[in-house]
């Protein structure tokens, strides 16, 4: 009786046995993927030299979208802006010269003008009294001739005068006018960059968001490209987890992960997936390796929180159970 027992105790334990080995040789066991939560993140550098002249914010400081965060000052700036206003004050000046004429000029060119008038009404006068006294033999030819110049004398000083009257009156040339309007725009160009330039000595926040870093430090001198301070994102959070490429069947945009965040007690969030994105080629590609094995790619999976997570922060490690496991034949 009692071998009999024994006998179907291991027979039983012999099947539970054969069961919990076909389950881990033919089944595919949870795998845990852990990720990191990353945000977006920007660092501001200055499009021009300057030297750090305050500071409004320091590390763990938060910002709003157009905030004064640091302000430089450069005095080779605000010096050559004072040469490029001064450049500008005389094109002005010589486009008004250029395109205006003083009334004072004018009205002695139409003075000028009707001095020549009478001086052709006079000499008209004289040559027709000297052309009578010739007719009646009382005058010589002699005197008739220098009547006859001095009225065609007359006559061309008037047309010069009524010449030199619509000149001051346009004033000068059509290329000169289009010179003179170059240079002030020239001049006004140089104005506008310089103060663009110093417009950029004010860096202000681009985001809403926390300061991570914060190079700058007061009096110090920095130039073109340098990150002065970074400023991240923290309502902009998603995880980031890189997986190989045979564990991505069935995956797609828009299915939803639980993502456990040990760094929030533990906390379990919901993130929808909004990328699958392979992250770079092999150093060395081969399709098919002498094994038999395959090479495989790493995938990049972005996961956005469903709800705003309180607490959570770049860095942090996000933990999934993934159910998808390696198929046949693949190196893992």
């Amino acid at each position: 009786m009692i071998r009999r027992a024994f006998r179907l105790m291991l027979i039983v334990v012999g099947v539970v046995g054969g069961v919990v080995g076909l389950w881990f040789v033919d089944g595919k066991a949870p795998l845990v993927v852990q990720g990191e939560v990353e945000a977006t993140r920007v660092d501001l550098a200055p499009r021009v030299s300057g030297r750090v002249r305050t500071l409004r914010v320091d590390i763990g400081g938060r910002v709003k979208t157009g905030d004064v965060i640091i302000e430089l000052e450069s005095p080779q700036l605000q010096a050559a802006l004072a040469v490029a206003e001064a450049a500008l004050a005389v094109a002005v000046a010589d486009r008004e010269r250029v395109y205006g004429t003083r009334v004072e000029t004018i009205d002695a060119q139409k003075a000028a003008l009707g001095k020549a008038e009478a001086d052709v009404v006079l000499a008209q006068r004289i040559y027709e009294r000297q052309a009578q006294l010739m007719r009646a033999g009382n005058t010589t030819q002699q005197r008739v001739d220098e009547a006859t110049n001095a009225l065609e004398a007359a006559q061309k000083a008037k047309e010069s005068a009524r010449a030199n009257l619509a000149l001051v009156t346009r004033g000068n040339s059509d290329e000169e006018k289009g010179l003179a309007g170059a240079r002030l725009k020239q001049a006004q160009a140089a104005v506008d960059q310089i103060r663009t330039d110093l417009a950029e000595l004010v860096i202000r926040a681009p985001i809403d968001g926390e300061v991570t870093s914060r190079p700058a430090e007061l009096g110090e001198l920095f130039t073109p490209g340098a990150n002065l301070i970074s400023v991240v994102q923290l309502d902009d959070a998603w995880f980031t987890f890189n997986l190989r490429e045979d564990l991505l069947a069935g995956l797609q945009v828009g299915d939803t992960l639980d993502v456990r965040v040990p760094a929030l007690a533990g906390k379990t969030v919901p993130a929808r997936v909004t990328m699958i994105n392979a992250r770079g080629e092999y150093a060395n590609w081969r399709a098919t390796k002498a094994t038999g094995d395959f090479d495989l790619r790493t995938f990049e999976v972005r996961a956005k929180p469903m709800e705003r997570v309180d607490g959570l922060r770049p860095g942090m490690s996000g933990i999934v159970q993934w159910a998808g496991a390696p198929a046949s034949g693949v190196r893992r």
